[in-house]
């Protein structure tokens, strides 16, 4: 099988789609399915190596990390033509996504599609309500023609069900439980950022209103002197409300801004709970790589991350922009320390049994089902 992958975003970019993506090319060099991987350039011509055909871009006016590609149709067609693909999988809708699309539909090739943000959602933040329903509009025309369409938590596929998507299967999410392990717990986190509290609590992730940072920051401030006084806060991550979070913090917070790799798997580790806040995710994957680290996590009771924590038993599930049922949450845990380590013990035997080799085979496997199934082509599931 030949596979070509087109997404608006890949590594360096650091985020939840981005590194899925450089995941799954990985086990598709290891499984021996040749690809190319179609995506906006963002960094210098030496750091994309083969199969990765970087696309000429500029940085996105409501997120400047992203970027918007300019591809070359006719450049992108010939390159498409020379490699002859079997299947095609967008995995955004976007510039990159659209081109991989009107190929595939042209040229009448099997195609599949995922959904990885809920960007209706993110609208809301960005006081831009107004534009939803012109965005499920392209998205149901965006995927309509798609074999399958593939969504990270049931969650996920039931609010594309309820929007009249077709064909939607289940794609979650792994988490490497060797880099991502509590055996990476080192003092020397609390030597680093000078931390005498007996607990750290934890954030990772984007500073950016949708992950509901205005919930994060109340929460901070309000926990009660019985909690407060025994804890310090470490927020890893970078973005636009970073300056006003970190102006509004209280002094019992230390920001390491953006970490990766080996230096974010010492943190988890290092810290005592995993607070996340945030209510639009469709995964939450930083969720569960506290979890394989053995932090207990106390996040919303929505999206994705609500099908990975269990209420009472690897964390608290609270509700969504509702910073008191945060703080209860917390309290909960950081007050009975036996119930903390049980909860955290109980956490990273979940995360053991997310695979991701065998989430990504059982993905090659729809994968060959939907390249298998040409004569879809002929009845009009993949139309011109």
């Amino acid at each position: 099988m030949r596979l070509a992958l087109f997404t608006d975003t890949f590594i360096p970019q650091m985020n939840g789609v981005a590194r899925t993506l450089e995941r799954l090319t990985g086990h598709l060099q290891r499984r021996g399915v040749e690809h190319l991987i179609f995506t906006p350039k963002s960094a210098d011509d030496d750091f994309y190596v083969d199969p990765v055909r970087p696309i000429a871009s500029i940085p996105f006016f409501l997120y400047p990390e992203c970027r918007l590609a300019l591809p070359n149709v006719t450049a992108l067609r010939a390159e498409l033509d020379r490699f002859k693909p079997d299947l095609l999988h967008m995995a955004t809708p976007f510039n990159i996504g659209l081109c991989g699309l009107r190929y595939a539909r042209k040229n009448r090739i099997p195609h599949v599609a995922s959904y990885h943000t809920h960007f209706d959602r993110y609208l809301e933040y960005y006081r831009m309500g107004m534009a939803i329903p012109l965005y499920w509009t392209y998205m149901r025309w965006f995927h309509r023609s798609c074999g399958l369409t593939f969504a990270p938590s049931n969650e996920t596929i039931g609010t594309l069900n309820r929007q009249g998507f077709r064909n939607v299967r289940l794609w979650s999410r792994g988490v490497d439980c060797r880099l991502f392990t509590p055996d990476k717990r080192s003092s020397e986190i609390r030597e680093r950022y000078g931390i005498a509290a007996p607990l750290i609590l934890l954030y990772v992730g984007r500073i950016a209103p949708e992950k509901d940072i205005d919930t994060l920051s109340a929460i901070m401030k309000a926990l009660p002197d019985s909690v407060s006084s025994r804890v310090h806060w470490l927020i890893v991550g970078d973005g636009p409300l970073l300056p006003e979070l970190r102006e509004q913090a209280p002094d019992n917070v230390t920001f390491t801004g953006y970490k990766e790799g080996e230096e974010l798997a010492q943190l988890y580790a290092s810290a005592d709970l995993f607070v996340f806040p945030s209510g639009t995710e469709t995964f939450g994957n930083v969720a569960l790589e506290a979890m394989a680290s053995g932090l207990p996590v106390v996040g919303a009771d929505a999206g994705g991350v609500k099908e990975t924590v269990v209420h009472g038993l690897t964390g608290a599930l609270c509700a969504p922009r509702d910073p008191a049922s945060f703080i209860r949450g917390i309290g909960t845990l950081a007050e009975r320390p036996e119930r903390l380590a049980e909860a955290g013990a109980e956490a990273r035997r979940t995360a053991l049994t997310r695979s991701w080799d065998s989430v990504f085979d059982g993905l090659l496997d729809s994968y060959r089902q939907t390249a298998d199934g040409r004569s879809l082509v002929d009845s009009g599931v993949y139309p011109a």
